[in-house]
């Protein structure tokens, strides 16, 4: 039977979710757990690879089992064996052709930046800085960003294919802190941060919007800055019903 389950987790002691020789990882600890069930090796598959750092409050992963369990019953069990920095929100059985990262359509990002001065309880959660941004400059910019794109200046490591497509992407600020949010699909390492960082650049009124034409679609010899891991939240996969 395969599963589909929505997890959360607090990425700050994790090198990703991604299994790594000698590393702790959210992969890693889902199959030592699911594997201690099923007496058998269990291999877990999931919806992206968040990096080091990263969090997720709504990861979607699958997996396949061959004892009899209900749904609920196997979410109580794993949450009474899992590390405290993982959770499982909800489980369902999918189809055996049902795989979590191939059927998504899109996903849910969140960036969280806290305008302050640096307090130690927030470091493993935010982005902490105390420049003065312009959020309606930044709005503006982003439309630039919308749509399907080549988002190769924007992305870490070689690929075949660097096309993107961003639904939307939304700006707030509530109280000390500036929200993004970013819905699209296909998105790469450090996609989102380093997306993140030229508008941080844009907001602070040392690069003109106009530097996103040239960054999307175009190969310029430009270094773009990446925002810690620790602001970065993978919030929710979508799939179709």
């Amino acid at each position: 039977m395969r599963y589909l389950a929505v997890i959360i987790y607090d990425g700050s002691n994790f090198y990703g979710f991604q299994r790594l020789k000698n590393k702790r990882s959210v992969q890693q600890e889902l199959e030592k757990v699911l594997s201690i069930l099923a007496k058998k090796d269990v291999a877990v598959k999931g919806a992206g690879r968040t990096d080091a750092g990263v969090h997720a409050k709504g990861q979607a992963i699958h997996f396949d089992l061959d004892i009899p369990v209900t749904p609920s019953k196997l979410k109580y069990v794993m949450n009474r064996m899992l590390p405290e920095d993982i959770r499982v929100l909800e489980i369902k059985e999918v189809d055996n052709k049902f795989h979590a990262r191939l059927r998504a359509t899109g996903k849910w990002y969140r960036y969280v930046i806290k305008i302050s001065e640096f307090d130690p309880f927030y470091a493993k959660y935010t982005y902490q800085i105390d420049d003065e941004l312009d959020i309606k400059l930044m709005e503006k910019a982003s439309k630039k960003l919308i749509g399907k794109h080549d988002f190769h200046n924007f992305t870490a490591g070689y690929r075949d294919d660097y096309e993107g497509n961003i639904f939307k992407i939304e700006i707030k600020k509530e109280e000390d802190k500036i929200i993004f949010d970013f819905y699209g699909k296909g998105f790469y390492r450090y996609m989102v941060r380093n997306l993140i960082g030229t508008l941080l650049m844009i907001g602070k009124k040392k690069w003109n919007e106009s530097i996103l034409e040239e960054l999307l679609n175009k190969d310029i010899d430009k270094t773009v800055p990446t925002v810690p891991a620790c602001g970065l939240y993978l919030m929710k996969v979508y799939y179709q019903d």
